[in-house]
């Protein structure tokens, strides 16, 4: 039974504990298409990556993920944390601050940021379009925004590789009280073939200047920790609407605080209107996996 190395990291977190988890398993050359699916399961984590050798010299590793139900094509915070781990292995060295990432979603560059002892990674997305402008009081929504204080941009259905509906709440204290319900949601998600809904609010006067919440209704219900996949289709909204908070197209994201977590994301829009999503990653856990 080949042994492999295996991680479990804790991903947009300055400190174990605060972000969303993700196992990742090196060396996995030889396993099946079943034997990620049975490991990612067992697991029970958000995502597991897995990491082989990339097929050509334009990257530097090819990944796979695998959440407990299915293969995911993209997402944001196992691709940061696969990143990490890669680089903590001596698997890949990153070139002019780079690291390119080979997956489903293409080759996507990672900019790795080192500084004062810490480290941040940052993907750049796959393009986020937009799918759909709604009204606020459109039947689809009605159900899952009751009660909901909105704010002043217009709920959005965006696709970038996931879909999700982007919904602006009236002010922080709004979004953090939310009681969402969950079949409403989950109906929502069905009908639009969407993930659910992604709540923001802006927050004067915090060291963040936004704080969200995923509620995911497509499959299995949960609000997610982190999510850099849809934090990046928020920024490609707020960009398009020139709407962007902080400064030179930079801000950072709180999320998780309602499951128990403490998330710190940075989103960045470039010159060319890339977004690039990402933050610190924590190393919880390093051992083998026997399979």
């Amino acid at each position: 039974m080949p042994s492999r190395r295996f991680l479990q990291l804790d991903v947009f977190s300055p400190r174990p504990g605060a972000g969303n988890p993700l196992a990742v398993v090196l060396d996995a050359q030889g396993l099946d298409d079943a034997a990620m699916q049975a490991i990612a399961r067992w697991t029970r984590l958000p995502e597991t990556t897995f990491v082989f050798p990339a097929a050509d010299a334009a990257a530097d590793y090819r990944i796979r993920m695998f959440s407990p139900q299915k293969e995911v094509p993209f997402a944001g915070h196992p691709s940061v944390g696969t990143a990490h781990a890669v680089l903590e292995a001596g698997l890949a060295t990153p070139r002019d601050g780079l690291l390119v990432q080979d997956g489903i979603a293409g080759r996507l560059p990672l900019r790795v940021d080192e500084r004062d002892g810490r480290r941040s990674i940052a993907i750049r997305t796959p393009r986020a379009a937009v799918a759909e402008v709604a009204r606020a009081d459109d039947a689809r929504l009605a159900a899952a925004l009751a009660g909901w204080r909105l704010g002043v941009l217009p709920p959005a259905l965006m696709d970038g590789g996931r879909r999700w509906w982007l919904v602006e709440l009236a002010d922080e204290a709004a979004l953090r009280g939310l009681a969402p319900d969950w079949d409403a949601i989950a109906a929502l998600a069905e009908a639009t073939g969407s993930m659910g809904v992604f709540a923001h609010a802006r927050s004067p006067g915090q060291p963040y200047e936004l704080a969200v919440r995923a509620f995911v209704g497509n499959g299995r219900r949960f609000e997610d920790a982190a999510s850099g996949a849809a934090n990046a289709v928020l920024a490609a909204w707020l960009d398009a609407r020139q709407a962007l908070p902080g400064r030179d197209r930079r801000y950072r994201v709180s999320q998780g605080r309602e499951v128990g977590f403490d998330a710190q994301l940075d989103l960045a829009i470039d010159d060319h209107g890339e977004v690039w999503s990402g933050g610190q990653v924590q190393t919880v856990i390093r051992g083998s996996i026997d399979w």
